[in-house]
């Protein structure tokens, strides 16, 4: 049975050039393409997919928020993050959402066709532009030996934990993005990841429970 392949990302061009590649393989069958997140979540409702290569950076939902929600009704897919961008909050944060490797759009060749057949979350794939031992960390922060709980911190990853404790000295997004080196978009991708694993329904209960975690959150 070949393996039903989903590809999204908003340049057509590159979606072309990638079908073109991964239809080299007779194992392979592209069911879909999108250009957006919220469009692969509709397709999603009604179209069976085995993989889905994920771009990172599109208009309105990115493909961290749209591999969350991919993954939340669909657990069984396999997603393979795909961005022109190396920096390790982005791998992090895609492999925190869920996604079973990483590869820059320049690596989209064999090795990413190799991923599709064999990555899975306890053995992700990375492209040779990504940092693997960063890659890795993320992994074993969040690996799944690790049991996750609602009400303490143990489920989050290294990174979750800095955005926490910084949330917990009252500083505001922009001020977390500077202290951390980050783009300040990842701020409000980590608050997100955060309340998700933590079961927080809202900002005011995120703000609340690093409150009471103080300091000792890091």
């Amino acid at each position: 049975m070949s393996l039903r392949v989903a590809l999204i990302d908003d340049h057509q061009p590159f979606r072309e050039r990638l079908r073109a590649l991964l239809e080299e393989d007779p194992a392979v069958e592209i069911v879909a393409e999108a250009g957006s997140g919220q469009e692969i979540l509709e397709i999603a409702l009604t179209t069976e997919i085995d993989v889905a290569c994920m771009d990172i950076s599109m208009p309105g939902m990115n493909g961290i928020e749209a591999t969350q929600r991919l993954l939340a009704g669909k657990p069984e897919v396999r997603v393979i993050g795909l961005s022109a961008y190396t920096d390790p909050h982005y791998v992090e944060a895609m492999l925190d959402a869920g996604a079973v490797g990483y590869f820059t759009k320049g690596d989209a060749g064999e090795a990413l066709l190799q991923a599709i057949h064999s990555a899975t979350r306890e053995r992700p794939c990375f492209g040779v532009g990504v940092s693997v031992p960063v890659a890795a960390n993320a992994i074993g922060a969040t690996a799944p030996d690790k049991t996750p709980v609602d009400t303490d911190a143990t489920s989050l990853g290294a990174r979750e934990l800095e955005v926490l404790l910084a949330i917990a000295k009252g500083l505001t997004s922009p001020q977390i993005a500077s202290s951390l080196s980050m783009d300040p978009t990842m701020v409000d991708v980590y608050c997100r990841n955060i309340m998700r694993k933590l079961h927080l329904n809202n900002d005011a209960a995120l703000v609340e429970y690093a409150r009471r975690m103080g300091p000792g959150a890091a």
